[in-house]
């Protein structure tokens, strides 16, 4: 079934065909796994269901890759869907739910996974970053299925998991999602996965999780920077506008998801020109799935999000032009190690590579909750400040470019600390045979 070309159907396609790239590019599928899915209203106003197809490729999918059925067909795999089909139509039934998607999201099928013999009730994953903790509502559901593959039991436990959480796991198969824009359904995939990757993380640096997550649960609002925005739906440009300064941000966008300096649709970018900025929401973001861009006075406005208003309050801290403020995995892992001196959570990351070094003698990790006007006291001594439980903000003198390039170097810094302790390094040591 193909409803007639037109303008809806070409976006529908576009649509899964820009998250099908980007699923891969952050390796949440492999090229042949995972499905998703949408209500797509046709012309004479009746739904119906828009699905990839059974083993297409979700970094190449084609129009014809893509197929139109009933919301109440029953032998969807007759028509070549997806043999999931029949859990993202129930998915699909949900109050509010427009979007459905199924991941093969590897940290998060990993970290969920258990020898316990079977069957046995699994437990939850708890999440222990800001991004999952608030937007996953704490903890993500954990099934174990005995046909965990589009049977009507597993359509039946995803569905009623997906009336009360965006997220689901079936243990070893993979993970479900639910949106009212299949963005949204990416977003929370996405963001299940990090989640997953920061704990396996914090398992190769020996901290001790479960006391991490009984903290969150039990304080919340003093565990994490609490100051979240809701997640944007609507009003999504690819092409964006404002000349030469709109194509900066589409090139630091672009790269701040394709290198994983924070997950899809996290994270915020600004530049100052006089006495306006242009701010972008959202900022990570592929090249061809946009977001808001806007043009800001300077100035405090009553309308200012949380982090419109701080990005405003830090460029008056200082003489810089952009600003970048991103969601580091390795960052956030990093800060919640101790101190091997003290014991206490690290309160400065120090490079031990040598291009690190060069670049800073150190960085400043300060507690969740900081005050805006630390905050910029310090980014205007340092062009990096880790917030732990609140992401890292990044300042560039003249261009989003040059913060960009602050947290690719802050990432590696990371990785090579992380690396180095997992292979039972001494930090202190290196740390000081460079300075």
């Amino acid at each position: 079934m193909r409803p007639g070309r037109r303008k809806e159907y070409d976006q529908t396609v576009r649509l899964f065909q820009a998250i099908g790239r980007a699923s891969l590019a952050v390796d949440i599928q492999n090229s042949h796994s995972g499905n998703m899915a949408v209500i797509f209203r046709e012309p004479g106003g009746r739904e119906i269901m828009a699905v990839t197809a059974t083993g297409s490729q979700k970094g190449d999918l084609e129009a014809e890759d893509i197929r139109f059925l009933p919301m109440k067909e029953t032998d969807y795999q007759s028509q070549g869907a997806s043999r999931e089909s029949l859990v993202h139509a129930r998915v699909l039934n949900l109050k509010d739910v427009r979007a459905s998607l199924h991941a093969h999201a590897k940290d998060l099928t990993i970290i969920t996974l258990d020898d316990e013999p079977k069957p046995h009730v699994s437990r939850p994953f708890i999440p222990v970053d800001p991004l999952g903790f608030f937007y996953l509502k704490g903890l993500v559901p954990v099934e174990w299925m005995e046909v965990p593959s589009g049977s009507p039991e597993m359509a039946e436990v995803v569905s009623s998991r997906l009336a009360l959480s965006p997220a689901v796991v079936i243990q070893a198969h993979g993970t479900f999602t639910r949106g009212r824009t299949l963005e949204e359904a990416f977003f929370h995939a996405c963001l299940a996965n990090n989640s997953a990757y920061i704990i396996r993380l914090l398992e190769k640096l020996k901290v001790d999780v479960e006391s991490l997550r009984a903290e969150a649960q039990a304080r919340p609002e003093f565990y994490f920077d609490p100051r979240l925005s809701v997640y944007e739906i609507g009003g999504r440009v690819t092409r964006w506008t404002h000349g030469e300064d709109g194509a900066e941000f589409v090139k630091a966008s672009a790269r701040l998801f394709e290198s994983r300096l924070s997950p899809f649709h996290t994270g915020s970018a600004s530049m100052r020109f006089g006495e306006n900025l242009l701010f972008a929401p959202q900022a990570s973001r592929p090249r061809d799935i946009g977001g808001p861009l806007r043009r800001l006075p300077l100035g405090a406005g009553k309308g200012d999000s949380f982090e419109a208003g701080r990005h405003k309050a830090l460029y008056a801290a200082g003489d810089f032009r952009a600003l970048l403020h991103c969601y580091l995995p390795e960052a956030e892992a990093l800060a919640r190690g101790a101190d091997p001196d003290t014991g206490r959570p690290a309160e400065r990351l120090t490079a031990i590579d040598a291009e690190g070094r060069y670049l800073y003698s150190h960085l400043p990790i300060v507690a969740p909750g900081v005050e805006t006007a630390e905050l910029g006291r310090l980014i205007a001594e340092h062009p990096l400040v880790v917030v732990r439980g609140g992401g890292v903000w990044a300042s560039g003198q003249r261009a989003l470019s040059e913060a960009l390039h602050h947290l690719s170097s802050l990432r590696d810094i990371c990785l090579y600390r992380i690396g180095a302790l997992e292979r039972g390094l001494d930090l202190r040591i290196m740390e000081l045979a460079r300075s």
